[in-house]
């Protein structure tokens, strides 16, 4: 019996890659890895075995991968603390015997020109150096990730950014958990894997989509990474979060999130999600 686990199995991504999995394969062969497994518990009451895996405890990482054959390691959200991190669970995974790994690395890791890329880069060097059966899973940006201040930016008539002209191609969170939870089953190792929407937009396009539904017009304005920054700032973001935004959607701009492969839509065999209809749920 092949045990499939999911490490960071408690996070929204985790969630969703865990629905996907049981949709596939019974509880049974399932584990789920969290720090706080209460979290899980609703998962527990299904049959997954859950266990307590903390990033940050490496003592607790090999007890907790004992017996697993395939696992998903989620990237962590410790910004500046993910290379550490990651390389704990993949010692672990050596000393547990795990056969194969996939990883949840960002878009066009190897020359992408977004800052939190240099983390998922030594991620994917520290798994070649390890040996192990591994592929990448460079996921895109999630559609949700533009949408959670529709009621704001309607009132204000106005979306900012650094973000230009450049193209978007985001999935929803549940076609990338789609996909993470196909290559865990079948990926063969070797592979990387460029996840993104089938379709691209941009921030003028998103305006105009949100006028459209909101009936209420909206437009996009852009600005350089340092006023957007700045912007942030003054909006009561900490100065590093803010910082980090903004070289996000100023790399937007030099084209860091467009993919046209479409290679995400084969994986999980339907269309992905397109931003419209997220945009209509966060509307609901």
């Amino acid at each position: 019996m092949t045990i499939y686990a999911i490490c960071g199995a408690s996070g929204q991504l985790g969630h969703l890659v865990l629905d996907a999995l049981l949709r596939k394969v019974p509880a049974a062969n399932v584990v789920a890895l969290a720090r706080d497994p209460a979290k899980l518990a609703d998962y527990a009451a299904k049959g997954v075995e859950v266990r307590a895996a903390d990033y940050d405890a490496p003592e607790t990482l090999a007890p907790a991968l004992a017996g697993v054959d395939r696992l998903l390691l989620i990237s962590g959200s410790a910004i500046g603390q993910r290379p550490r991190q990651h390389q704990a669970v993949i010692d672990a995974a050596k000393q547990a015997g795990v056969g194969y790994m996939a990883y949840t690395s960002i878009l066009h890791a190897d020359r992408s020109p977004i800052k939190l890329g240099e983390e998922h880069r030594q991620t994917e060097a520290a798994l070649a150096a390890s040996g192990l059966s591994h592929d990448l899973l460079r996921n895109g940006w999630y559609n949700e990730n533009y949408v959670f201040s529709l009621p704001a930016q309607i009132e204000a008539g106005v979306i900012t950014g650094a973000q230009g002209d450049g193209r978007i191609n985001s999935a929803s969170r549940k076609d990338l958990a789609e996909g993470a939870a196909a290559v865990l089953l079948e990926g063969k190792g070797g592979d990387i894997y460029e996840l993104a929407g089938d379709t691209g937009w941009t921030l003028a396009e998103f305006a105009a989509e949100l006028s459209r539904q909101s009936g209420k017009p909206v437009a996009y304005v852009n600005m350089g990474e340092e006023d957007h920054a700045q912007s942030l700032i003054a909006a009561g973001f900490p100065e590093y979060a803010a910082r980090v935004i903004a070289n996000s959607a100023y790399s937007t701009s030099l084209g860091a999130l467009e993919e046209t492969g479409g290679t995400l839509g084969k994986l999980i065999g339907r269309p992905t999600t397109p931003i419209a209809e997220t945009i209509a749920e966060a509307l609901r």
